[in-house]
């Protein structure tokens, strides 16, 4: 029997609507069950007992902490798939495997969303991603978790969705463990550096540090997940090679992970550039969000054209993601649905007007913006 639709803090209600004269009724059974609070469990309930919340929010149980135990109310199922949760807390405690705050949050909401999924199973697979990272790579989402999947599963993964999602940060992570696993000989990140323009030359120091600036986020996740000094010597060595879309023409990677970040920013020949680059053995991440375009004419994204080309062919997975999957401050997420919400009350203008445009004066085709 399922959970949902269930709230076992009202009355007992009836499982279907009785045939027309039936006097019988049929009541969803209720059980309590009490659970032994073992020693160092207290980070399983979060702060503020807020994986309590969760776990009675998703799962339609009632939790309540006793002096000595922990009392659970609800179905059969219900009270079934919330004690599950602590035995496998209480396992993975045992193995020495200490789960953050963050992390545990993130995979107790896939846990309640899917009946199938058990924090054990989840905590196994990413202990097996992470072998030599520092931290778990492990989603916080059902989204993040089709986008580890379809990296896995797939040549070409798109991860196109909003700010704070952790497009960026699982596929350097993913990247990080291919290379350590040796499934992959070298791992290349690509930005491109729209926002310099021609204004580069302006920038104190090198070409490279002249671009540096626009791909600090990949650096930033790079220096998250290995210590500060093996990243350093992998950049030295070019196992790890940073570098802006413009140094991609020409090239062939083979047997590499290669990661495009703000991929909404390119125009669609970079894009068809780019991904024509692949060599053997080769995986390629490609992420963006198609709401901040900084692009001239956003219409003109080969971000946002790819996905209209390439919508079907195998080998490539595409993963949305949604304002709930935000994984920044809570301020995030509701930030970005303010801003859709303004959005849509909007009306749409003109992408790019001509100056005679402006005027008035309709444009002449010599005129016409390219």
């Amino acid at each position: 029997m399922s959970c949902a639709g269930f709230d076992p803090l009202s009355n007992p209600i009836p499982t279907t609507q009785p045939p027309l004269g039936c006097v019988r009724r049929f009541y969803l059974r209720l059980m309590r069950k009490h659970l032994e609070i073992t020693p160092n469990l207290e980070p399983l309930f979060g702060t503020r007992d807020e994986n309590l919340r969760l776990m009675e929010d998703a799962l339609h149980a009632r939790i309540d902490l006793l002096s000595d135990a922990v009392l659970i109310e609800g179905t059969e199922d219900c009270v079934a798939r919330v004690e599950r949760i602590f035995q496998d807390y209480e396992a993975l405690r045992r193995q020495g495997i200490l789960l953050q705050n963050g992390e545990l949050n993130g995979m107790l909401r896939l846990v309640t969303a899917d009946e199938s999924v058990t924090l054990r199973s989840l905590a196994e697979s990413g202990k097996q991603r992470s072998a030599g990272i520092k931290r778990m790579v492990q989603p916080r989402s059902v989204n993040q978790r089709r986008y580890v999947e379809a990296i896995e599963k797939n040549d070409m993964v798109f991860g196109i969705g909003p700010a704070g999602t952790g497009k960026t940060y699982l596929a350097v992570a993913m990247a990080a463990a291919a290379l350590l696993a040796k499934k992959a000989s070298r791992i290349v990140l690509v930005r491109p550096a729209v926002e310099a323009g021609e204004r580069l030359g302006f920038l104190p120091g090198t070409l490279q540090e002249k671009v540096d600036p626009y791909l600090r986020p990949l650096y930033d996740a790079l220096y998250d997940l290995l210590e500060p000094e093996r990243v350093d010597k992998m950049l030295e060595r070019n196992t790890i090679e940073v570098a802006p879309l413009a140094f991609m023409r020409g090239r062939t990677l083979n047997d590499a992970f290669i990661i495009m970040d703000e991929a909404q920013n390119t125009t669609s020949e970079q894009m068809k550039m780019f991904l024509t680059r692949m060599g053997n053995n080769a995986k390629a991440v490609i992420t963006g969000d198609i709401t901040q375009i900084d692009l001239p004419n956003p219409r003109k994204s080969g971000l946002v054209e790819a996905l209209n080309i390439l919508d079907g062919v195998d080998g490539i997975g595409f993963v949305r993601f949604e304002d709930g999957d935000v994984v920044r401050h809570q301020l995030v997420q509701r930030i970005i649905r303010a801003y859709e919400g303004f959005g849509r009350q909007q009306p749409e203008l003109p992408l790019s007007l001509g100056e005679d445009e402006r005027k008035g004066e309709p444009v002449r085709p010599s005129q016409q913006p390219q």
